[in-house]
């Protein structure tokens, strides 16, 4: 549960030792959903959501890590037709998506209130009435409220492919009995994998490149390296996350292609040009020569 005192701060850990303070100037809402606790409040980087303690996303940075997680992703995949979306409750990924030119994108979220919540009180991602009409199924986005697990089970089964998949969840955790867990192992990759179009992607937020904090990169590396014909690295130069790409087929210099295509990428990506996809693509040394 979340370590909040008083409504006044927020604990987040970092690792072994290390915790990070966040002060809230107001509580927006605060409560248990049936699957974590969602702090939503203003902090020094504007209207900010927490869950279990852990920064999700905020006003001020939310863009950079969304493009770092999409725009790759965008650029990587052969066509941009059909995304599906595991997690990010926020919507933005699935607006970028729709941005680029996709027609169907399928947002999974097993957590229907923190969905909600997010579109009620974020100032970015989906607006409730956007919300609404994404449940409805009304235009290229529809949002499930379903175990992004049997969905994928179920989709295997079916006949829709998908050009880009995406996983945006919180940070894996070292207590094995954290329910999001599953979607970060090579099994849940290699489901990801089954339901991919000719040259789709799969990605991930894999983790923090620091060392002190770098233990589900490693992990993230190894499962996408023995899964994946094709990966692709980009850790963000302005926030601190790293991201995955997966392709199941092998691509000779992955982001040589993701540049050359960025011109004519339908969605403009206002924190990620050429020299940053060509500055931000190699693992640190400890993910490499783990």
């Amino acid at each position: 549960m979340t370590s909040t005192i008083g409504t006044s701060e927020i604990r987040e850990p970092l690792g072994a030792g290390l915790t990070r303070v966040w002060d809230l100037k107001r509580v927006i809402w605060e409560g248990d959903t049936a699957f974590q606790h969602v702090v939503i409040a203003e902090t020094e980087q504007g209207v900010s959501l927490f869950c279990d303690n852990d920064r999700q996303s905020t006003e001020f940075s939310q863009l950079v890590y969304h493009e770092a997680l999409m725009v790759p992703a965008l650029l990587l995949a052969d066509q941009v037709r059909n995304v599906l979306v595991v997690g990010s409750s926020e919507g933005v990924v699935c607006q970028m998506a729709v941005a680029a030119g996709a027609t169907r994108v399928d947002h999974i979220d097993i957590d229907e209130q923190a969905v909600k919540l997010c579109a009620e009180h974020l100032p970015y991602g989906y607006r409730l009435d956007e919300l609404a009409a994404a449940e409805r199924g009304e235009g290229p986005v529809t949002v499930r409220y379903t175990d992004g697990w049997k969905y994928l089970v179920d989709a295997a089964a079916g006949e829709i492919r998908y050009d880009i998949v995406l996983i945006d969840l919180p940070d894996e955790r070292a207590d094995e009995d954290a329910q999001h867990n599953r979607l970060y192992g090579t099994e849940f990759l290699d489901m990801c994998k089954a339901v991919l179009a000719p040259g789709g992607v799969v990605v991930n937020q894999s983790g923090c490149q620091t060392l002190w904090r770098n233990a589900t990169l490693k992990t993230s590396w190894r499962r996408f390296t023995e899964s994946f014909g094709t990966v692709a690295y980009y850790g963000s130069d302005e926030h601190e996350w790293a991201y995955l790409f997966g392709r199941a087929d092998e691509v000779a210099d992955p982001t040589a292609l993701m540049v050359s295509r960025l011109p004519g990428c339908g969605y403009r990506p206002q924190s990620i040009d050429a020299a940053a996809l060509t500055g931000n693509a190699i693992p640190p040394y400890a993910v490499r020569h783990q």
